[in-house]
C-alpha cells in the first residue's frame, strides 16, 4: 500500500494543515473545484469514497463520503465550489494522506500527534533573531544560510543616530541600537515595536508552562524561557528609545542592505510624540509584571526601573495630549505608525489598564472607568483594544459593574453577525470567515487574530453554554494558515523541512531580495529566505504601481511594469488574491507577501494556544 499512495498524484484540490493535526480536535479536508479565478480550468469532480492512509503501515484507517458545501453554490471569497471530508475520527498519531479512491489522487502528507505544531512555533519565534537589529548571527545559533554580522553598527548608524532634521547636530545623537527590524524594511517604530511586545508578554502569560528555554538563541540555556529572553531584547530598545523627561522617540529610518550587515546608510530618529510615549507606557507596565515572575534579581531590578518609566511616559503623554510626527511624511522609514485623536485615546486607555494591573493605583482605574467604550462589535480591527478591556475586566481590584459590562457586552457582540452566527451558519467555504471586505493587506494577520478573538471567550471564561466548540473554531483559523485554503499555500516561508509541502518560496524582504544568488527563493537560489516568516497573505487590493505602465519616470523604469498587473494576485477572487513573488517598486510584492513583526506576533499568539 505504501509504494501506491507515495506514486499518487498530490491535488490541490484536496487540502488539509499541512502540518497536522492534534489527536482530539475536529479535522475536516476541504475539497475543491474550481469556478472563478486562474485556476477555473482545472477539472475536479470529488469521488465517493475517499481515505485516510497511514503511511508508515499502509493501513486505511478511515473511508468516507464528502459533504457539499453550501448546497452546490460557488464561493464568492475563493471562487470554488467546495465539499468538507469530516476525519475527526482519526486520532492514531502518525504521519498520514488523503486519498481520491475513485480519481487515484492525494493530499499533501500531514501529521497527527500532540506535539505536531511544536517545531513550527519555534521557527516561527526564532524569526524574531534573526530580525535582531545590531546582533551578529552565528552559527550555532544562525543556520549557515542565514548567518550575518551585526548590522547597523557602522560609524554614524544606529549607536549614534541623530534627529532626522539635524543630522549636522552632534547634541542629538543617541545610542538607539538593538530592537528588531520591523518587516521586510529594517525600519524600527515605537508604536508598532511596543505592541509586538504588549502581545509577545500576553502570548507567554497565557501559557508559561509551554515555553521552553531550548529554542537554540544565544541565551538558550540561561534558566529563562527563549521567549522571555526575546521580550527582553525588544523591551531594551525601546528603553534606550526614552528620553529623561519621561517622553519616547517615535521611529527610526535604517539604511537597507543584503545581507542586512551590508547596509551602510546612516540611522536616522524621529522625536518624542504622544502616541509612541503611551505605547510604551503599556509596554512598560506589562513588562514590569512579567519581569517580575522570574527568581533572578537582575530582572526584578528591571521590572522595577519599567515600572517608573511607564509612570514617566504616561505623565509626559498626559501633559502634551496632542504631539504627533507623520514620519512618511518627513522621510524617515516607510510605514506610517501616527494615530488621530481617537487612536491615541485607545493608547491611553490600554495604557491606563497596564500601568493599573501593575502599580494599583486607583488614578489609572479612574481614567479607565471614565473613558472605557461600550463594546457593541468585535473585530480584528479593534481587537487590540478589545483585549486590553478584557484585561481590565479580570483584575481583583477593578470596578465590579464595569467589569460584569465589559465582559457581558464582548459575550453578546461575539453571538452576532462575523463571529458565532456565520460559524454556525458555515457561512466561509473554507472554515474561516472573515468577510470578504476584510481580506486586505496583512490578511495573514486577520485570521491569526480572527482566531484569537473565539480563543478569548474561554481565557477571560467568559462564554456561554452554547460556546462549546472554541478549541475547533480558532483551530481552523489556523489550519486556514497552514494550507486549508484554495492556494494549497502554507503562509510561512520555507518550511519544507517540517512538513509543509508548499510553503512561501519567496517573500519581500530587504534581505532575501529579488534576484539574490543565494536569498531570493527556496527552490531557484541557494537557500531561500530564512523559515518561519508570516507574509501578508491574499490581498485582493493588490495592483502595480499607479505610475505604470508609462509613467514609471523612463523606458527602463516602465519596463519594469511588465504588461500587465501579475494576476494572481491581481484580478482574483480574494482568498486567490496571493502569488509568491518578492519584486520590487514598481510591482510592489509587499503588498502581498512582505512580513511583518504584527503577523508574526498574531500567528505566534494563536499557534501556542495549541502547543503542548
Amino acid at each position: 500500500m505504501k509504494p501506491s499512495t507515495e506514486s499518487l498524484p498530490v491535488v490541490k484540490c484536496i487540502v488539509v494543515d499541512q502540518f497536522g493535526y492534534l489527536p482530539n480536535s475536529s479535522k475536516t479536508a476541504v475539497l475543491r473545484r474550481p469556478e472563478q479565478g486562474f485556476d477555473a480550468g482545472i477539472e475536479y469532480t470529488p469521488g465517493a469514497s475517499y481515505q485516510v492512509v497511514n503511511i508508515a503501515s499502509g493501513e486505511i484507517v478511515f473511508t468516507g463520503s464528502p459533504v457539499v458545501w453550501g448546497d452546490g453554490e460557488v464561493n464568492t471569497t475563493s471562487g470554488d465550489k467546495v465539499w468538507w471530508l469530516d476525519f475527526s475520527s482519526v486520532r492514531e498519531p502518525g504521519d498520514y494522506v488523503i486519498v481520491d479512491a475513485d480519481n487515484h489522487l492525494r493530499s499533501a502528507e500531514f501529521r497527527i500527534g500532540s506535539d505536531v505544531y511544536r517545531p513550527v512555533l519555534i521557527q516561527a519565534v526564532r524569526t524574531f533573531f534573526y530580525q535582531r537589529a545590531g546582533f551578529a548571527k552565528r552559527t550555532p545559533f544562525a543556520e549557515a544560510a542565514w548567518a550575518d554580522e551585526a548590522s547597523h553598527m557602522k560609524p554614524g548608524q544606529d549607536t549614534e543616530a541623530r534627529l532626522y532634521n539635524a543630522t549636522d547636530d552632534a547634541s542629538t545623537e543617541r545610542d538607539l541600537s538593538g530592537g528588531w527590524y520591523d518587516a521586510g524594511d529594517y525600519n524600527k517604530y515605537t508604536s508598532w515595536h511596543a505592541g509586538y511586545l504588549l502581545s509577545l508578554m500576553e502570548t507567554y502569560n497565557d501559557r508559561p508552562a509551554i515555553w521552553s528555554d531550548d529554542f537554540n538563541l544565544p541565551e538558550s540555556g540561561n534558566g529563562i524561557p527563549d521567549l522571555v529572553d526575546e521580550i527582553k531584547w525588544g523591551m531594551d530598545w525601546l528603553v534606550k528609545m526614552q528620553e529623561s523627561d519621561g517622553s519616547v522617540l517615535s521611529v527610526m529610518g535604517l539604511d537597507h542592505g543584503s545581507p542586512p550587515s551590508s547596509a551602510d546608510g546612516p540611522s536616522v530618529y524621529g522625536p518624542a510624540t504622544t502616541n509612541a510615549s503611551l505605547a510604551a507606557a503599556a509596554a512598560f507596565a506589562f513588562g514590569a509584571e512579567l519581569f517580575t515572575q522570574f527568581d533572578d534579581d537582575t530582572l526584578k531590578t528591571y521590572a522595577s526601573h519599567l515600572q517608573q518609566r511607564a509612570i514617566d511616559a504616561w505623565r509626559w503623554a498626559d501633559a502634551n495630549p496632542s504631539v504627533t510626527f507623520r514620519n512618511s511624511d518627513n522621510g524617515v522609514a516607510a510605514g506610517e505608525q501616527e494615530v488621530d485623536n481617537s487612536g491615541r485615546k485607545d493608547k491611553k486607555l490600554a495604557a491606563a489598564i497596564y500601568l493599573f494591573a501593575t502599580t494599583g493605583d486607583s488614578t489609572y482605574r479612574d481614567y479607565v472607568d471614565a473613558n472605557r467604550p461600550d463594546i457593541y462589535w468585535v473585530s480584528p480591527w479593534n481587537e487590540e483594544l478589545l483585549h486590553a478591556l478584557l484585561v481590565y475586566a479580570r483584575l481583583p481590584n477593578a470596578t465590579s459593574s464595569v467589569a460584569d459590562t465589559l465582559n457581558q457586552q464582548y459575550q453578546q457582540s461575539m453571538q452576532g453577525a462575523e463571529n458565532w452566527s456565520d460559524i454556525h451558519n458555515q457561512t466561509d467555504a473554507y472554515r474561516a470567515f472573515i468577510g470578504d471586505g476584510n481580506f486586505t493587506w496583512g490578511s495573514s494577520r486577520t485570521m491569526a487574530v480572527k482566531g484569537a478573538t473565539f480563543y478569548r471567550l474561554q481565557k477571560f471564561a467568559i462564554a456561554s453554554a452554547s460556546d462549546n466548540a472554541i478549541d475547533d473554531v480558532a483551530l481552523d483559523y489556523l489550519h486556514y494558515l497552514h494550507g486549508v485554503n484554495p492556494m494549497g499555500k502554507v503562509y510561512l516561508s520555507n518550511m519544507g523541512a517540517y512538513g509543509a509541502e508548499d510553503s512561501v518560496d519567496s517573500f519581500y524582504h530587504s534581505w532575501f531580495t529579488d534576484g539574490s544568488a543565494d536569498w531570493d527563493s527556496v527552490t531557484e537560489s541557494n537557500y531561500g529566505p530564512a523559515p518561519g516568516f508570516v507574509v501578508g497573505g491574499a490581498n485582493p487590493q493588490y495592483n502595480w504601481d499607479a505610475c505604470c505602465p508609462t509613467s514609471c519616470g523612463g523606458s527602463g523604469n516602465n519596463a519594469r511594469c511588465g504588461m500587465a498587473p501579475l494576476s494572481p494576485p491581481h484580478n482574483q477572487p480574494p482568498m486567490k488574491s496571493y502569488a509568491d513573488f518578492n519584486t520590487g517598486w514598481p510591482v510592489n510584492s509587499w503588498q502581498v507577501t512582505e512580513n511583518s513583526n504584527g503577523y508574526q506576533v498574531a500567528y505566534i499568539r494563536l499557534l501556542s494556544k495549541f502547543v503542548e
